[in-house]
């Protein structure tokens, strides 16, 4: 906590400088100081600013004066202009970022004129807490001892990063850790789930961020040292940090290992007590075939690839049959890697016979577009592709075997067009639904969309499966997040009798959580054992 000291200036005192160039003077709280500038040239005032105090003043070059006001350091390189070439009356403010700053007033013709600091507020900050991470904790301990960090980092590259530390109540402390970088690092996908800032340790090259994460932790993420500050919005800023993220390099868990280089590639974290994700490992298991269909929509405008896997083995005929529509059809192909995954649970037994149908974005702004509670998109779905699919499989169509599948964005058009076409579709999974979105004209009052739409109209033959990760929370700027509103559609829908199967996982917004809360979800609307 930052606490300010206020001044506030009701007398004047008058000192006169006039001395040759380069001369320097204290330049006290509450006193106007006169400055006669005899030739050209310049004269340097001491605010007597200490690191983080508020500087407010006052520069009057005079009616018939012209001054220049620069913030400079100890050595005279100038670090800011206060004031341009003025003439009269010009007010001027900064923080200084360091001790032993001057204010340097320079002039191309004799002038007599004033300065004063109208205001000091002095920074007074409380004292730091100890770091969260006990190795940081006794690494700055060893520095103010007078030692360095090079054992310490030589420990760093030997287990790999993050760091894992036991933490208080049972939960653990996760530190990420990044060496060399000038000017700042963000972590893209920590725990926030907000880009945070990592803060630097005062006397080392050594960045870092600590969080206290529950022992069933999964997640990825990337570093990005070095974000340029970029004018615009909010939103252009937070994008500029897709400049510089990337993977840890001293994580031993990067993902995909066959990335074409490190800005695309994530690196992970799986504490012990994550849950398994059994399925990835489909091992010897018979393979499923994948045909590749383009199918055009007039009433969209544009067409799309569509993927559908048939399992080994298929039979049309079969009375149990699952016919599973996944959003995000190439992630789901690669990212999560569906059709091998569906390839493990019918080997096993676990589920029954499925054909996944795979439906890929025409383009980001599609995406953005139709996902989102859109009635032409989901009519396409009901209306154009479940016949089509139909009719290139032969399926006999049973809404109570039929499923829509997706996350973001995904889940949430699962939920909604489940909704529109329920003789269609009657089963949903949605994993960390987006169903923090509204239309622009929704009541205020009423911000979860869903949840809204399924409390106001009559009980529909749906069963849900509904994910979200305790890292995606609510912030004082967006609101209520993913995981709150997932919970609340969960209350609504059960308090209108649907069935519905809730589960939270301890990570964020991420593939690598999802590639196992599909599979759970399957097994928990359709599972055999």
């Amino acid at each position: 906590m930052v606490r300010l000291a206020r001044l506030s200036v009701t007398l004047w005192a008058t000192i006169v400088v006039s001395t040759p160039v380069g001369a320097q003077a204290l330049l006290p709280s509450g006193r106007e100081t006169a400055i006669e500038l005899v030739q050209s040239g310049g004269a340097s005032f001491d605010p007597q600013a200490g690191t983080g105090d508020y500087i407010a003043g006052l520069l009057n070059a005079g009616p018939k004066g012209e001054a220049t006001l620069d913030l400079v350091d100890a050595k005279g390189i100038r670090l800011r202009r206060l004031v341009a070439s003025s003439r009269g009356p010009n007010a001027f403010h900064f923080v200084a970022d360091r001790p032993g700053l001057l204010l340097k007033v320079t002039t191309t013709r004799p002038m007599k004129g004033t300065i004063a600091v109208t205001r000091h507020a002095a920074s007074r900050s409380a004292p730091p807490e100890p770091p969260l991470s006990p190795a940081i904790a006794e690494l700055t301990r060893t520095l103010a001892a007078g030692g360095s960090a090079e054992s310490f980092w030589k420990n760093v590259v030997r287990v790999g990063t993050p760091l894992v530390e036991p933490g208080p109540d049972g939960q653990m402390v996760l530190t990420f850790l990044m060496r060399g970088a000038r000017r700042n690092v963000r972590i893209f996908g920590s725990p926030s789930g907000d880009h945070d800032d990592m803060q630097r340790l005062p006397g080392t090259d050594i960045w870092y961020r600590s969080y206290l994460v529950p022992p069933e932790t999964r997640l990825s993420y990337q570093l990005a040292p070095d974000v340029p500050e970029v004018a615009g919005s909010a939103r252009e800023r937070r994008v500029a940090i897709l400049a510089t993220a990337q993977a840890d390099p001293l994580n031993r868990y990067p993902w995909p290992e066959d990335a074409t280089d490190r800005f695309n590639q994530d690196s992970t974290v799986t504490l012990p007590a994550a849950p398994a994700q059994p399925w990835l490992n489909a091992g010897h298991a018979p393979r499923g075939t994948l045909d590749v269909l383009t199918i055009a929509s007039e009433q969209l405008g544009n067409a799309r690839e569509v993927t559908i896997y048939r399992p080994p083995g298929f039979d049309a005929g079969r009375p149990d049959n699952l016919l599973l529509f996944v959003f995000d059809g190439l992630e789901y192909m690669s990212k999560v890697p569906t059709p091998r995954m569906l390839d493990a649970m019918l080997a096993a037994g676990a589920l029954p016979t499925t054909v996944a149908v795979f439906i890929a974005n025409p383009d980001s702004d599609a995406r953005a577009r139709e996902l989102p509670d859109n009635a032409a998109f989901a009519d396409f779905l009901a209306q154009d592709l479940l016949p089509r699919i139909l009719s290139e499989t032969g399926l006999r169509h049973d809404p109570a075997r039929t499923i829509l599948a997706g996350s973001s964005f995904g889940g949430l058009a699962a939920a909604t067009i489940a909704f529109r076409h329920p003789k269609a579709f009657g089963n949903v999974i949605s994993l960390s639904g987006s169903f923090w979105w509204h239309r622009k004209d929704a009541d205020p009052v009423s911000p979860n969309h869903v949840a809204a739409l399924f409390a106001r109209a009559p009980r529909l033959p749906l069963r849900f499966f509904i994910s979200a990760g305790l890292f995606e929370t609510s912030s004082p700027s967006h609101g209520d997040g993913i995981l709150e509103t997932s919970r609340h559609l969960r209350d609504v829908l059960l308090a209108r009798d649907y069935s519905v199967t809730y589960r939270d996982y301890a990570g964020g917004h991420d593939y690598l959580v999802w590639r196992g809360a599909l599979a759970d979800g399957l097994l928990a609307l359709f599972g055999k054992r």
